[in-house]
C-alpha cells in the first residue's frame, strides 16, 4: 500500500533528506507533500488525503508542538500518525508530545533504515514485498 506522506520542516535541505531516506528505504510512497511550519501543514491537512506525517519540532510562525496540539484539539491525531524528526526537544518534551497522541520520535541525524523501522512500527507494516 503506497502512503501519502506529509513532511513539515522549515528547513527545505531536511525534508529532501527524509524523502530521500523514505526512497532510499523502500518505503511504499504515493505521493509527498510538503510544509514549512505547522500552519502550512494544516492547511495541506485540509486539502490532501495524508496517511503519515513528519514533522520537527522548531519552526517559525507555528511549531511542531503547537501543530501537535492543534492535530490533538481536532481528534486528528488519533487516525493521523504523526512522528517528530528534529534534534530539538529534550526527554520530558518527547514524553508530552508522545502523551498527546505522536506516534514515535526520530534523533537527527537519523538513517533510511531508522526511517523504515519508524515507518514500519506506526503503519502496522509487516512484511515487504
Amino acid at each position: 500500500m503506497a502512503f501519502n506522506i506529509l513532511l513539515v520542516d522549515d528547513s527545505l535541505t531536511v525534508r529532501s533528506v527524509i524523502a530521500k531516506a523514505l526512497r532510499l528505504a523502500g518505503v511504499d510512497i504515493g505521493q509527498i507533500y510538503e510544509a514549512c511550519h505547522g500552519a502550512e501543514a494544516l492547511t495541506v491537512l485540509e486539502r490532501e488525503w495524508i496517511d503519515l506525517v513528519f514533522a520537527d519540532i522548531s519552526m517559525p510562525v507555528m511549531d511542531g508542538e503547537e501543530f501537535v496540539d492543534r492535530l490533538a484539539a481536532s481528534g486528528a491525531i488519533e487516525h493521523l500518525p504523526v512522528v517528530i524528526v528534529s534534534s530539538a526537544g529534550s526527554g520530558p518534551r518527547i514524553q508530552r508530545l508522545k502523551d498527546k497522541g505522536v506516534r514515535a520520535y526520530v534523533q537527527k541525524p537519523f538513517t533510511p533504515e531508522q526511517i523504515r523501522e519508524v515507518v514500519d512500527k506506526v503503519m502496522g507494516v509487516t512484511n515487504h514485498e
